[in-house]
């Protein structure tokens, strides 16, 4: 299985994917050294995927393609797979999987994290994990990201976020602070996460884990899927 772009699904956000690639079309080149001091949670997130030999993964939102390329050195003999609607993120993403040799294990597709098709783009129906990590804070109709993944995922499997909380124990300076900053990128923390999470949950009869971390500048989350 090889590293490679599609292209997009039938209901792929045109207009979306635009506003993407304009806001890192040079963003890219430094994503990763700026945001590694504020996407808080992210590595803590991939060493709870716990993929056994042979799982499949993939990542809703993969960008530069930094967490892929942790969690396949983390789990040797899983496969991946990443989804993004940026063509600019996804040729960075490419890039950095083929620099660190993992061109074989992971396979990156274009499209809309809100409505795709896994057997289309990847030639399979379900994942044994799913995993969003700072990502649905950036997409409009985020909450049908939510249900896509869930009805994406494997009997038995699970889906793991990690996304700006609300600050909750932080100063109001702080939240202001970066609030702004965050528009500036089209980001807004979604205040209804936890509540989207449980009742996508209780749909399901699945199982919810939730934390927050530092003072909730971060959320976690897991779904836990039924085995059937």
């Amino acid at each position: 299985m090889s590293t490679t772009e599609l292209p997009a699904g039938p209901e792929f956000n045109a207009n979306h994917a635009e506003l993407m690639d304009g806001v890192y079309r040079w963003q890219r080149h430094i994503y990763d050294l700026t945001r590694k001091y504020y996407l808080l949670g992210r590595d803590r997130l991939i060493s709870g995927l716990d993929v056994l030999p042979e799982g499949t993964v993939l990542e809703l939102g993969c960008g530069t393609g930094r967490n892929l390329i942790l969690a396949a050195r983390r789990y040797p003999e899983a496969r991946f797979f990443g989804l993004d609607i940026s063509a600019e993120m996804l040729e960075t993403a490419r890039r950095a999987i083929d620099r660190a040799g993992l061109s074989a294990r992971v396979t990156l597709a274009r499209g809309d994290a809100t409505d795709f098709d896994p057997n289309a783009l990847y030639g399979l129906e379900r994942f044994d994990r799913i995993f969003i990590s700072y990502s649905l804070s950036m997409i409009p109709d985020w909450e049908k990201t939510v249900t896509a993944a869930l009805a994406a995922l494997a009997p038995g499997g699970s889906m793991h976020i990690a996304d700006f909380g609300q600050q909750e124990g932080l100063p109001g300076w702080f939240r202001t602070l970066l609030s702004g900053w965050l528009q500036k990128f089209h980001v807004s923390p979604r205040e209804t996460l936890r509540d989207v999470l449980e009742s996508e949950t209780y749909k399901a009869g699945a199982t919810f884990r939730f934390r927050t971390l530092y003072r909730g500048y971060t959320w976690l989350a897991v779904i836990g899927q039924p085995s059937r």
